[in-house]
């Protein structure tokens, strides 16, 4: 059995707490780490502070070479941090193999970033008032980060808050989901032989009051959460004067024009739709297609959903496999139960067998229906016609939450109105809500979050401006 011990600010320890981490798709055991209490986060968060003003110093030269230097370690190893993700999170080794390059990615890009971190010049004497004066605004690190990230994306969605914490200059700890902590405790091991200083950076494993004391203890200046609304927004109630950012839940649409490639649309749409059996917050649930195309998008759907090969996870030709557990796949599957019961028609799939759902796709549903209002987090797709343009929109508006959206049409009055007038953190034109490369600005509005991540974006929100006004005169 691999053995993976915490990661406390460069040292790695182990506590009376075991922690086994199995795989999904057999139950195989794939490692066995250890949960932290409250004496480890004490250490964590002390050793943290020791180095608070040493990360604050950091000249960008050093931070550029650290990040670039975790770039080149992960990609050294890609396929092996691949293999244990795929099989902790039971995720097919393509999309694995898929994590592993942007978590590179971001590495690389937060390398570029530090060479340019945020500060502004202006004028004073704009009034008689600022007559021989002049201004300077400079952003400073926030302080101690708590990062908390889910199981679906484990090492990416971690590294989307270690890396700009690393350029901002903030010392930070980071929370694994249970289920999936093997990655970045493997991250760790890379990090931990770079130049970043110790302290800076930890990864714990936690029981909940542990958990419970990142959201609420006062050193920590920052929280940066991704997971579901419900924990999100209860965390920022009870985080007190915290900055907060929240990445959490969706329900995306897809408008299908009758001006877009249909081809193209179903070949995105069925990524979209089922890659990692749907537990992706963008991923593609609701699905609008004008009428005069409706019949032939559902058959060229079906066709290409009816191609998708079931297997283990590591199997390179696996394109779906099991969700997380089988608790999540009795809730897609009672939630699918409940929409054919109030009239919905299932095109294909629908049935479960034990951690794996079938790719379903639905249709006749109605927007109160929790296959199309709730976040399914599952491999289920709604399909409805509409009319007119603008009807799509408010269908696709017609939501708690606003991510991402997707749009296919040719037409250039259409990709207006939709940027224009979809209420969402971001409109994706000729590819699907789930397109998300790193260094782009994501987050979203309702119920789907509270800043922006992608590295420049999480940088700003990891700093806080600080103005200088000083006489010109000599």
């Amino acid at each position: 059995m691999n053995d993976y011990k915490l990661y406390i600010a460069g040292k790695f320890i182990k506590t009376d707490q075991k922690l086994v981490v199995t795989n999904p798709f057999d139950n195989s055991v794939v490692g066995e780490t250890y949960l932290a209490g409250k004496e480890e986060l004490e250490n964590a968060i002390n050793k943290a502070l020791e180095v608070k003003s040493i990360m604050r110093d950091l000249p960008s030269y050093q931070k550029y070479k650290i990040l670039n230097d975790i770039a080149g370690r992960i990609s050294e190893k890609k396929k092996e941090l691949a293999l244990t993700l795929s099989k902790e999170a039971g995720k097919p080794l393509k999309y694995a193999l898929g994590e592993i390059y942007r978590a590179i990615q971001v590495f690389t890009v937060a390398a570029e970033e530090s060479k340019r971190l945020p500060k502004e010049y202006f004028s004073i004497d704009w009034t008689p008032a600022g007559e021989g004066k002049e201004g300077l605004v400079k952003y400073f690190p926030v302080g101690l980060i708590a990062g908390i990230a889910p199981f679906n994306f484990p090492l990416n969605l971690a590294v989307h808050k270690i890396a700009p914490a690393i350029d901002a200059g903030n010392p930070i700890i980071i929370k694994p989901a249970r289920s999936t902590p093997l990655s970045v405790l493997e991250l760790a091991k890379i990090i931990d032989n770079t130049d970043l200083p110790k302290g800076a950076f930890s990864v714990l494993p936690m029981d909940r009051e542990a958990g419970n004391q990142l959201v609420t203890d006062d050193r920590i200046q920052m929280l940066s959460f991704t997971g579901s609304p419900a924990v999100g927004w209860k965390m920022k109630a009870n985080a007190g004067k915290k900055k907060i950012v929240l990445e959490l839940g969706g329900n995306a649409g897809v408008i299908v024009s009758n001006q877009a490639d249909i081809d193209l649309a179903v070949k995105k749409c069925l990524v979209g739709g089922f890659a990692y059996s749907g537990q992706v917050c963008i991923h593609v649930q609701r699905i609008y297609v004008q009428e005069s195309i409706f019949e032939k998008f559902v058959d060229k759907f079906i066709e290409g959903t009816k191609k998708l090969r079931f297997g283990a996870p590591d199997n390179p030709a696996t394109d779906i496999s099991v969700m997380i557990d089988e608790e999540n796949a009795l809730r897609v599957e009672e939630w699918v139960n409940e929409a054919v019961k109030d009239g919905a028609e299932v095109l294909f799939g629908g049935k479960r067998n034990e951690t794996y759902f079938e790719p379903t796709i639905i249709t006749n549903t109605k927007n109160e229906m929790k296959v199309c209002s709730l976040e399914v987090f599952g491999p289920v797709v709604t399909i409805e016609k509409y009319t007119n343009f603008s009807d799509a929109v408010k269908n696709v508006n017609d939501s708690e939450y606003g991510l991402q959206a997707g749009v296919f049409t040719n037409g250039i009055d259409e990709m207006n109105q939709a940027y224009n007038e979809l209420e969402v953190g971001g409109v994706i034109v000729n590819d699907v809500p789930t397109f998300r490369v790193d260094h782009m600005p994501y987050g979203g509005i309702k119920n789907s979050g509270f800043g922006r991540e992608g590295v420049k974006y999480s940088i700003f929100e990891m700093l806080e401006p600080k103005l200088l006004v000083k006489n010109t005169g000599y």
